[in-house]
């Protein structure tokens, strides 16, 4: 049996993003992190005759688990796979000619079978090789950051993705570390990052090398850049009506995807104190999700993934 079909991933707030999306049924959508296909399935499942979905995915493997579970859906529309970063979505719709989509979708998380994969590297709990990349053909490998980046960006890193507090500590280890031998295996790191952590924070609920391999992983995988791209182009991609849904699972991640909405929905730039508005920005839409939207009791119960999980969303309203 091959890793891609053992993909499994159990969507999170599910329900809710089919809800936001408001699905037409012959509207064109975008699931831009396909992972095991759940959201994907789900908003297939809605679609009709003349509806369309397109889902993305940087992870080979996830894109044939995906593909194999879309491949079960009894529905009328058409549907693709492509292989891609959705800091490029502009790009592989043009090539596809689409120049507007009825709905988006990215849900940010890593998906429980990639962490379970000890040859990813994604896990401080198992021993593998120090990857974390997502596309495994292309990008530097955690490795590659760790045995060559200097202790200042390291710091930088740990404290910026992370919000690691003891990131100077951390860093300063694994410059020493890396003096004598090069880190190749996931438990090299976490063993590090633990030993290298005061008795106190070693006691904490979560695992003590939980943030230092969160924060490697969004540097390996560039995700808060790609995210940024994303949302300075996906709204714009929307035709009127349209919706955008973002899930996020860390306060980095939900930051950006706030204030950009906000931006979005309220663009005018004049000082307050200005009786009317001098700059000429205009709205772009609303946003729908003035909190963001979380799992209930029930959710967080059956997937323990969905208690960090956060969903918004943003409407383009062009009339």
């Amino acid at each position: 049996m091959s890793a891609a079909s053992d993909f499994c991933h159990q969507p999170v707030l599910l329900s809710q993003t089919i809800e936001y999306l408001a699905i037409r049924s012959d509207g064109i959508y975008i699931d831009c992190t396909l992972g095991g296909g759940g959201h994907s399935a789900a908003i297939l499942a809605h679609l009709g005759p003349g509806g369309r979905l397109i889902a993305l995915d940087r992870d080979a493997d996830a894109l044939q688990a995906g593909g194999k579970l879309l491949e079960t859906v009894k529905s009328p529309a058409a549907w693709q796979t492509a292989a891609g970063n959705f800091s490029d979505l502009d790009e592989i719709l043009g090539k596809m000619d689409i120049k507007a989509v009825d709905g988006i979708l990215a849900d940010l998380g890593v998906s429980s079978w990639q962490i379970d994969q000890a040859d990813r590297g994604f896990s401080y709990g198992q021993e593998g090789p120090l990857d974390m990349r997502m596309n495994r053909d292309s990008g530097p490998t955690a490795a590659d950051i760790v045995n060559s980046r200097s202790e200042a960006d390291l710091i930088r890193i740990l404290r910026d993705y992370g919000e690691e507090r003891y990131a100077g500590r951390i860093a300063a280890a694994i410059v020493d570390y890396r003096s004598h031998q090069p880190f190749r295996t996931t438990t090299e790191l976490a063993d590090l990052v633990i030993r290298a952590m005061p008795g106190q924070a070693r006691r904490e609920n979560q695992h003590p090398a939980r943030r230092t391999f969160q924060a490697i992983r969004i540097e390996v995988n560039q995700e808060l850049a790609s995210l940024g791209q994303l949302l300075a182009t996906g709204p714009h991609l929307l035709r009127n009506g349209g919706r955008m849904c973002v899930i996020t699972f860390h306060s980095l991640e939900d930051r950006l995807v706030k204030e950009c909405f906000r931006s979005l929905e309220n663009p005018c730039i004049c000082p307050r104190d200005f009786p009317v508005c001098t700059c000429g920005r205009k709205p772009l839409g609303k946003v729908l999700t003035r909190r963001a939207a979380v799992a209930d009791p029930a959710e967080q119960k059956n997937n323990p993934r969905s208690h960090s999980a956060r969903l918004r969303c943003f409407e383009r309203r062009t009339d």
